[in-house]
């Protein structure tokens, strides 16, 4: 077998999609962000029965509830990994398992976008059923084992957000809550909720894009919602921007955020003034 050399020309006529993680404390409109996206060509993964915020919104979801659920579903949005053995998750065998549970991948062609909220729910789908397993009990006494249960838990997390990270030509945007906690110093330092601390770590290095969907204040005090998309910056906030092509503050508009990136079209907004009570799109 040759070696498959890929020029720039092939590299940059390939579209492998933009794959990103927004966080942002409860309420600030997170999971309203899908009115902003095409619904012909979005997927919603619901992890959070969070559906009440986007009842009107005209596109597919799945709902998840548990952690096995989770890495099927995984397993068809991004196919095999050649690397795992028969035995493992996303494996070619998983692969066969779950089409034959859920069908032709085929059918997911028509999505650009795969919009999965939230990580935070994963990980305590994963803690939960993590904890269950043997890993997660004493050899010796057969007790609870917490540290054999965070170190299953941090495998399974990153090995799924992989698995999606993965998924060619699409765009995948994992949603998160936003914690606020303090040192020993007692500073202040925001990140992002989930179990265990190895996905938070692992996470921003994974995708291209880390945002905090935050409210803001202009010069004048007039709050205002605003994706903070670089750092340092005055905030504190997650934040991470590997395209290059972002300002610090954004429009808190997903749709047009991805078409900057790829296009460039949407100059940054700096302190512009955006009405708060706005839904990013909805009509």
């Amino acid at each position: 077998m040759s070696l498959k050399i890929i020029t720039a020309d092939e590299r940059k006529a390939q579209q492998s999609g933009i794959k990103g993680a927004i966080v942002g404390w409860a309420k600030i409109g997170k999971t309203s962000l899908l009115w902003t996206l095409d619904p012909a060509t979005t997927l919603f993964v619901d992890l959070e029965a969070g559906g009440l915020s986007v009842q009107g919104w005209q596109g597919d979801s799945i709902e998840i509830r548990d952690w096995m659920t989770a890495r099927d579903v995984a397993c068809f949005l991004g196919g095999p990994n050649p690397a795992m053995r028969a035995d493992q998750p996303y494996s070619q065998e998983h692969f066969g398992f779950v089409c034959n549970q859920y069908g032709d991948p085929a059918i997911l062609g028509k999505y650009q976008t795969i919009f999965i909220d939230s990580i935070t729910v994963a990980s305590r789908l994963c803690f939960q059923w993590s904890s269950g397993q043997p890993q997660a009990f004493s050899e010796k006494t057969g007790k609870p084992d917490t540290r054999g249960a965070y170190g299953l838990l941090g495998k399974e997390m990153i090995a799924w957000v992989t698995q999606l990270q993965h998924i060619p030509a699409k765009n995948v945007w994992f949603v998160g809550l936003l914690d606020t906690k303090r040192d020993d110093f007692n500073r202040e330092y925001h990140e992002l909720q989930v179990e265990g601390s190895k996905t938070g770590l692992e996470l921003p290095g994974i995708v291209d894009e880390v945002i905090t969907m935050a409210e803001l204040k202009a010069e004048d005090g007039a709050p205002f919602r605003a994706f903070v998309c670089t750092r340092p910056n005055p905030w504190g906030y997650p934040a991470g921007d590997r395209s290059g092509k972002l300002d610090m503050v954004e429009q808190p508009h997903l749709g047009k955020l991805m078409e900057k990136i790829r296009n460039g079209l949407h100059p940054g907004v700096g302190t512009y003034t955006y009405n708060i009570n706005d839904n990013g799109g909805k009509s």
